[in-house]
């Protein structure tokens, strides 16, 4: 296992009875990268995370942490590690030092260290006017900037965050984000899960599972170039549904969902506008607007796991 790697991950399974979470997964992280697993819930995320930490044991496939083997050597790698989960594991009856005085004691962070620690966190986080506030009183985003600021207590090599922006707010889920550049940019690897597209757009590359399997794997611009052929087309006609019901029997578009409130519809070429601008005013729908865009994160998504659905029928039958 390459010693430029902070993760590797070969043909990773973890079942649960009759039901399997991860499916024969497989890849790499470089050291310093940031990481974004992206997918719905339930889509083996926190399942493949649990396993990387030595939380839970892989029922097979292989894969190393920071250099260690996942399945021989978890607490080799616990010692390596930050782990922030969305239920942010913090003591609610301790001031905000507190908590961190209490994870650098679990860390075994020296004294003389963790006073220099506490200190850096207090003023990365923007907590240091907070610093003896109880953290049952803080709003969830200063929690959230204190769990991260915990799981780093330690100087970890590789930071893994599952899910830690679910339930935050917009603008501390943007400030939070801030604070993930600041620790990359020391030389952390971040390992970040996330059924946010918006944040899977600030990740170097990204991981998209979906039913436990790994579905794509690339940079979100090598995402976009490379699983959406042929021209991408917003639609904005109403009624919606109509459209929606007529543009799926028309042989020009090959996808069809809805975006908010347009259709997003996937075809050969650019020309394919006017026969389906034609089909929807036969049907009766008003067509106000159809004209070519550039794909987003969400439109590679629902593509793939179109495609992914589809493969998964045609095995059924």
């Amino acid at each position: 296992m390459s010693a430029q790697h902070a993760v590797v991950v070969e043909d990773l399974v973890k079942t649960f009875g009759p039901f399997t979470a991860v499916d024969r997964i497989s890849f790499s992280v470089p050291r310093g990268e940031v990481f974004g697993f992206l997918g719905p819930n339930g889509a083996g995320k926190s399942t493949t995370i649990r396993m990387l930490c030595g939380i839970i044991t892989p029922t097979s496939g292989r894969g190393s942490v920071a250099g260690y083997d996942i399945l021989t050597e978890s607490e080799q790698i616990k010692e390596r590690i930050g782990y922030m989960s969305q239920r942010f594991s913090l003591y609610e009856d301790l001031t905000v030092e507190e908590n961190i005085e209490f994870y650098g004691g679990v860390y075994g962070v020296a004294n003389a260290r963790l006073a220099e620690r506490k200190q850096w966190i207090l003023e990365m986080a923007n907590l240091t006017d907070r610093s003896r506030s109880l953290t049952g009183e803080l709003a969830v985003g200063w929690k959230q900037r204190l769990a991260l600021g915990c799981a780093l207590v330690h100087e970890p090599e590789i930071l893994f965050l599952d899910e830690p922006t679910a339930g935050v707010d917009p603008i501390s889920r943007r400030n939070f984000w801030d604070l993930i550049y600041t620790v990359a940019g020391q030389g952390v690897t971040v390992f970040v899960t996330t059924h946010y597209m918006d944040e899977a757009e600030h990740c170097d590359r990204l991981g998209l599972i979906y039913r436990g399997k790994l579905i794509a794997l690339g940079s979100p611009q090598q995402l976009k170039e490379r699983y959406v052929a042929g021209a991408l087309l917003e639609v904005r006609a109403q009624p919606i549904m109509q459209a929606l019901d007529l543009l799926a029997g028309e042989p020009a578009a090959k996808e069809v969902a809805i975006f908010g409130a347009a259709l997003h519809v996937v075809a050969e070429s650019e020309a394919a506008a006017a026969p389906l601008r034609a089909a929807l005013e036969r049907g009766g729908v008003t067509v106000s607007r159809i004209e070519t865009i550039a794909p987003s994160l969400e439109d590679i998504f629902v593509s793939l796991i179109e495609q992914a659905d589809e493969v998964t029928a045609r095995g059924a039958r």
